[in-house]
């Protein structure tokens, strides 16, 4: 069932959203990443699954600008995700409490900003 949204903007400007759903017998949450102006098809179609230590976040690309500076992750305590910047250039991103650790990059988590808007 349908949880709720996160709002992505940039100068109070709505560049995307992340829809938040929620499974009725379980209870666990989904999210499904939308940035406005990219009709292309996402990489996971339906639901996708979470590792029961991860949790929902959003990584900030401070060196990107535009629409495709924010992306849809799943954090894990004390590891390393791997992101995509300039250049399509992978870069490997620490994770600390949750939170990429980074000079040039930052993060939040989706359950702490359900039905609400981040300015990025």
């Amino acid at each position: 069932m349908y949880f709720g949204v996160v709002n992505i903007n940039i100068a109070e400007r709505t560049i995307g959203s992340v829809d938040v759903w929620r499974c009725g017998v379980c209870k666990k949450r989904f999210c499904e990443e939308k940035q406005l102006g990219i009709e292309e098809l996402a990489d996971l179609v339906g639901m996708p699954k979470i590792d029961p230590d991860a949790k929902w976040g959003v990584v900030v690309c401070k060196l990107q600008q535009g629409k495709y500076r924010w992306k849809l992750v799943r954090l894990k305590e004390n590891s390393e995700i791997k992101h995509e910047c300039l250049d399509e250039k992978v870069i490997p991103l620490k994770v600390n409490n949750f939170k990429v650790e980074d000079d040039k990059h930052w993060s939040f988590l989706i359950d702490d900003n359900v039905n609400r808007a981040v300015e990025i």
